[in-house]
């Protein structure tokens, strides 16, 4: 049985439990397989937290595009973040949508690698 921690050390919290349940019938290969794709493909609850940030200011929806919902991406676009109601929303909820995001990847990851 792989560890998570062994092969990815940077993830925690709900996201760290949901694919430490993945890796409860891995071998050690495929736990590397898996832990390589997945590290690559995730996205950094940071990294959404900043974009959404600049969103408020700049852009908005650029952390919707990022998290690959592209039709919510253009709406907040020509809305200003649907007037900066739903980027404030999406500032207090950046986790969720990070570990939303990212809890899909780890099941395409973990279906490329069965």
């Amino acid at each position: 049985m792989a560890k998570l921690y062994d092969y990815l050390p940077e993830i925690d919290g709900e996201e760290a439990v949901y694919v430490q349940r993945l890796f409860e019938d891995m071998t050690k290969e495929q736990a590397s397989k898996f832990a390589n794709i997945y590290r690559t493909r995730r996205k950094d609850p940071q990294i959404v937290l900043i974009t959404c940030i600049l969103g408020l200011f700049l852009i908005a929806g650029v952390h919707r595009l990022i998290l690959n919902q592209i039709g919510m991406g253009i709406l907040y676009i020509f809305t200003g973040g649907l007037c900066l109601i739903g980027t404030v929303v999406d500032l207090i909820n950046y986790k969720d949508l990070a570990f939303e995001y990212n809890r899909e990847v780890a099941q395409e990851v973990r279906s490329l690698i069965a």
